[in-house]
C-alpha cells in the first residue's frame, strides 16, 4: 500500500534474541517524571498587558482547574462576533497563570511542559521568557523549560494567553482557553524524544505477530553517552510476553539516534472492533544497570488494508466502515469534555451499529483516541478544514503556509501508535482545488509528511464537488492512497468505474436510504461517515438557532427517532423500533424539533415522533413506521394484531396506517421463531411527577468522570409527557456539584452552568461531578405542580493511574 519506512536519522538495526518466556521480575515503575498540571490556575477573561511577567498581580483572578472552556459559559447573544458559526457564544482573549515550585534535584534534569490543546493563537511564557506560539487550537505541543527555571523556595510562573478575538474563525463552535490537559515532564538529559517511540505490527495473524519498535533517543548532555534500549511487551494482564535489548551504542552530545527492534509474539490477541485487545510497550534507555528514561506506549496488534474491488479489510475479514462524523464539543462542557462524556456517547453510537469515527475536521484530544482504542472504533484522523483559501475571514488559512506541515507532523507523531486509526485525512471540502497546480503541490507535500512520519497508514481527503474542480481527471484525487468524497455517492462510484484501481470511501454522507444502499450494494465502496453522529454547537444560519440538529443523537446523548432506522441497517443485534410519521409543516427556527438536513444548507421540520401521544387524541389515522433488522414484524394495538410484514429487500421501513386509540402500541420482531425484539409505546396521561435516571451508581472525583442524570416529566404510570416544557430545578447535597444542565433544544439560550433547565420534549439533563472520594451525593429535582424526586450516587476514590 505504502512504501516501507527507509529513512532515519543516525538509524541502525541491532537485533538480539527475543525472549518469549514470562518475566515476572520485570518492573513497570517509571523513572520519568510526569505530573498533571491541571490544577490551580488563575484565569482572567480579558487581555492583561504584562501578565507574562512573574510579578504581575493576579490575586483577584479566578482560581480554577483546566481543562477549561470559558466560551461555553456564555452568554448566547446574537451580537457575539462568532455569529451562528460559533453558536453565538463569546470570543476574545483569556489569560492563565500558574505558580509552582521545583525541588533542587530537578536542576540536573530536563523539564518540559506538554499542552494537549489551547484554543487558540496561544503564547506561553515561563518566568517572563516567551517559549513560543501555536495558532492552531487543535494540536498538542511541548515546550522545554530547562534554563529558565527557579528551584527550591523560589517559585516559577507559567503564563498562557489564548486569543480567538478575530472572528469568525471557524464554521462550528471551537471553545476557548486551555481546554485540554496539561502535564509537567522531567527527564534525564539522555531521554526518549517526545513522541519518539513508534510501534507497528508489520505481521499480524492469529498465529504470529511481528512487533516493530522504533525509538529515537536524544542526548542533551554535554558529553557522548553509551546506552542501550530495552523494550518489553506487556499484554492486557501486565504479563511480559516479549523482551529485547540492544547492544550498547554511543550517542554524541547534542544528537539523536533511532533504535529499531523486531519482537515476535506467538498466538497474539488481535485488536478488532469486537475484541479491542491492547498491549503496552515499555521502552527504557539504559546505561548499564541504570534506567535513565522510560515511557509506556499502548498499542494494538492488527492488520488492515483497503482493496480497490472489495473495500476495507481488518484481520482478514472484509467489512463495511459504518462511520459518523463528530465535532469536538459536548453539550454543557463545550470543548473541555470529560472522557466519561465521550464514553457514554460512543456507547450509544455502538448500540446503533456505528463502528467508525471521523474527527471532523481536526485532530481530537489524545484521550479520545485512547477511548476509541479501548472501545474498538475505527478512526479517520482529520487535520484541516481549510488550506490557503478561506471559509471564514479569521480561520486557519491565515496560518496554513507556515504551520500546516508542522501541525501535520506533530499530530501524526502523537497519534501513530493508536490501533484505532486507519486513515489520515488531509482536509475537508478544501477550496484550493479549483487552482489545480496550487492544490496538487499542497496535497503532495502533506501526503509526504504523513508518510514520512507514519508509512503504515493511508491518506485520504474529503473531496468536495470533485467533478466541478476536475479532481478525478487532473490527477489530484490520485495523489491520495484512498479517494474520499463528501456526498454525491454516484460520482465517487463513477470515478471508481473510470479507474478501477482506485480505493474509495465516503467521507461525509447523508442519512437517507439511497446513500446507504450505495454502500450496501457496492463492494468497492469501503464505507461511509454520516453527517453527523451527534448534534453540535454552531453552524447555524440564523438566530435564535445556536446548534445543528444533524445527529443520530441530540446534544444530551439521547437517540433521535431517525437513529433507529440507522440501527436497523447497521446493527447485527436484533432490534425493533417504531415512530409516528406526521405530515411536515413549514418550519421556522423556533419550532420544537426543528432539524437540519444532511447539510446545513437545507432545513426540515421534525416528522418522526417516538411516542403514542399525538396532540389529537380523538379518532384519526396515524402512519406508524417500524424499523427492524428482523425478518418479520407484527404490530399490536391494545392487544389486537394489526398484521405482520416481512423485511423489505430495499431496507425501506415497514408502515401501518393505524386508527388511533389510546393505550399500548406494541411491535414484535421475529426471525422465524420466537420473539427476538419488542418495543412498546404508551399513551401518556396528565403530568404527575418527575422521574430521575442516572447512568452511574458511583462517581469518582477524577476530572474525566461525570454522571448524567436525566429528569423527565411523566404521568402517574411513568410514561413520558412528550410535549412537556416544565422548568426543572436541581438541588445537590453531599460531595458533588452540578457541572451543567442541558435539554438538547438547539434554539434554547438558557445557560449551561446553572441549576435549572426547561424540559424539551419531556426531558432535560444534569451532569454531576464528585468533589471528594467518599460519601453520598443526593440530587433532587423539582418543578411547580409536580411531585419531586431524588436519587443518590456513591462517591468513591479515583483509581490510581
Amino acid at each position: 500500500m505504502i512504501k516501507p519506512l527507509n529513512k532515519f536519522i543516525a538509524a541502525f538495526v541491532l537485533l538480539i534474541a527475543s525472549s518469549q518466556a514470562p518475566t515476572p521480575a520485570f518492573s513497570i515503575e517509571t523513572v520519568r517524571g510526569t505530573t498533571s498540571f491541571d490544577a490551580d490556575w488563575r484565569f482572567l477573561q480579558s487581555d492583561a498587558p504584562g501578565a507574562e511577567q512573574p510579578a504581575f498581580a493576579d490575586a483577584t483572578w479566578r482560581l480554577l482547574n483546566v481543562p477549561h472552556d470559558w466560551s461555553i459559559e456564555g452568554p448566547f447573544d446574537a451580537s457575539n462576533p462568532t455569529r451562528g458559526a460559533g453558536g453565538f457564544l463569546p470570543a476574545g482573549v483569556g489569560w492563565y497563570r500558574k505558580s509552582f515550585n521545583l525541588p533542587t534535584a530537578s536542576q540536573r534534569r530536563r523539564v518540559f511542559i506538554d499542552f494537549d490543546g489551547v484554543m487558540a493563537n496561544s503564547q506561553v511564557w515561563i518566568n517572563g521568557f516567551l517559549l513560543g506560539k501555536r495558532p492552531y487550537g487543535y494540536v498538542s505541543f511541548r515546550y522545554e523549560l530547562t534554563g529558565h527555571l527557579n528551584f527550591g523556595a523560589q517559585s516559577n510562573v507559567l503564563a498562557v494567553s489564548a486569543d480567538n478575538s478575530m472572528q469568525p474563525a471557524s464554521r462550528w463552535y471551537t471553545g476557548a482557553g486551555i481546554y485540554r490537559h496539561v502535564r509537567l515532564v522531567t527527564t534525564d538529559p539522555i531521554h526518549l524524544e517526545h513522541w519518539g517511540t513508534f510501534v507497528s505490527t508489520p505481521q499480524a495473524t492469529n498465529e504470529k505477530a511481528l512487533v516493530h519498535v522504533q525509538s529515537r533517543i536524544v542526548n542533551q548532555s554535554g558529553a557522548p553517552r553509551r546506552v542501550t534500549l530495552q523494550v518489553a511487551l506487556l499484554d492486557s494482564t501486565d504479563k511480559v510476553v516479549g523482551t529485547q535489548q540492544t547492544q550498547a551504542q554511543t550517542i554524541p552530545a547534542g544528537q539523536a539516534v533511532d533504535f529499531q527492534q523486531d519482537i515476535s509474539l506467538a498466538n497474539p490477541q488481535l485488536w478488532d472492533i469486537a475484541h479491542p485487545s491492547l498491549y503496552r510497550a515499555v521502552a527504557r534507555v539504559r546505561d548499564g544497570n541504570i534506567t535513565l528514561d522510560d515511557e509506556i506506549v499502548p498499542f494494538g496488534i492488527r492488520e488492515f488494508h483497503f482493496e480497490a474491488t472489495t473495500g476495507f479489510w481488518l484481520n482478514g475479514r472484509n467489512l463495511k466502515i459504518k462511520g459518523v462524523c463528530l465535532h469536538h464539543d459536548a453539550s454543557s462542557f463545550g470543548a473541555a469534555v470529560p472522557l466519561r462524556a465521550w464514553e457514554r456517547r460512543l456507547e450509544s453510537l455502538k448500540k446503533l451499529g456505528v463502528n467508525a469515527i471521523r474527527t471532523a475536521h481536526n485532530p481530537p484530544a489524545p484521550e479520545f483516541l485512547d477511548l476509541c482504542d479501548r472501545m474498538g472504533f475505527l478512526v479517520m484522523d482529520e487535520l484541516f478544514d481549510t488550506w490557503t483559501v478561506a471559509k471564514n475571514p479569521a480561520d486557519y488559512h491565515l496560518y496554513f503556509r507556515e504551520w500546516a506541515n508542522i501541525d501535520a507532523r506533530d499530530t501524526v507523531m502523537r497519534d501513530r501508535n493508536h490501533p484505532s486509526i486507519i486513515l489520515y485525512s488531509a482536509g475537508n471540502e478544501i477550496r484550493d482545488t479549483p487552482n489545480t497546480e496550487l492544490a496538487r503541490g499542497i496535497l503532495t507535500s502533506l501526503v509526504a509528511t504523513f508518510h514520512e512520519n507514519d508509512p503504515t497508514r493511508p491518506v485520504t481527503q474529503a473531496l468536495f464537488r470533485p467533478n466541478a474542480s476536475h479532481d478525478y481527471d487532473n490527477g489530484f484525487a490520485d495523489i491520495l492512497d484512498v479517494v474520499g468524497q463528501n456526498y454525491r455517492e454516484k460520482e465517487i462510484l463513477a470515478a471508481y468505474a473510470q479507474k478501477p484501481t482506485r480505493k474509495i470511501i465516503g467521507t461525509e454522507n447523508g442519512h437517507d436510504r439511497a446513500a446507504w444502499l450505495m454502500l450496501r450494494d457496492n463492494p468497492a465502496y469501503a464505507g461511509q461517515f454520516l453527517w453527523t453522529g451527534i448534534d453540535y454547537l454552531g453552524e447555524s444560519r440564523q438566530w435564535p438557532v445556536v446548534g445543528s440538529n444533524s445527529g443520530l443523537l441530540d446534544r444530551t446523548g439521547a437517540p433521535r427517532p431517525l437513529a433507529f432506522q440507522r440501527q436497523s441497517w447497521w446493527s447485527e443485534t436484533p432490534m425493533v423500533d417504531m415512530v409516528r410519521r406526521v405530515a411536515p409543516s413549514r418550519p421556522t427556527p423556533t419550532d420544537p424539533g426543528y432539524e437540519t438536513g444532511p447539510n446545513v444548507a437545507t432545513r426540515r421540520p421534525q416528522v418522526l415522533m417516538g411516542d403514542w401521544t399525538p396532540s389529537d387524541l380523538t379518532p384519526h389515522q396515524e402512519n406508524v413506521e417500524v424499523y427492524s433488522n428482523c425478518q418479520n414484524v407484527e404490530l399490536f394495538l391494545n392487544g389486537q394484531s394489526l398484521g405482520a410484514k416481512p423485511r423489505p429487500a430495499d431496507d425501506s421501513a415497514r408502515n401501518w396506517m393505524v386508527p388511533f386509540a389510546p393505550g399500548v402500541l406494541r411491535a414484535v420482531a421475529t426471525d422465524g421463531g420466537p420473539a427476538v425484539a419488542t418495543q412498546e409505546l404508551r399513551t401518556a396521561g396528565p403530568p404527575a411527577r418527575l422521574l430521575l435516571l442516572s447512568d452511574r451508581s458511583q462517581l469518582t472525583p477524577a476530572w474525566d468522570d461525570v454522571s448524567y442524570v436525566t429528569a423527565s416529566v411523566v404521568d402517574a404510570n411513568g410514561v413520558l409527557i412528550p410535549g412537556a416544557t416544565d422548568l426543572i430545578t436541581f438541588n445537590i447535597t453531599g460531595p458533588g456539584t452540578i457541572a451543567g444542565v442541558d435539554n438538547g433544544d438547539n434554539s434554547s439560550h438558557e445557560p449551561f452552568q446553572a441549576t435549572q433547565r426547561h424540559a424539551y420534549q419531556g426531558s432535560c439533563i444534569a451532569t454531576l461531578k464528585a468533589n471528594a472520594g467518599a460519601g453520598t451525593i443526593t440530587l433532587t429535582a423539582s418543578a411547580p405542580g409536580l411531585e419531586p424526586v431524588s436519587l443518590t450516587i456513591k462517591a468513591t476514590p479515583a483509581k490510581a493511574t
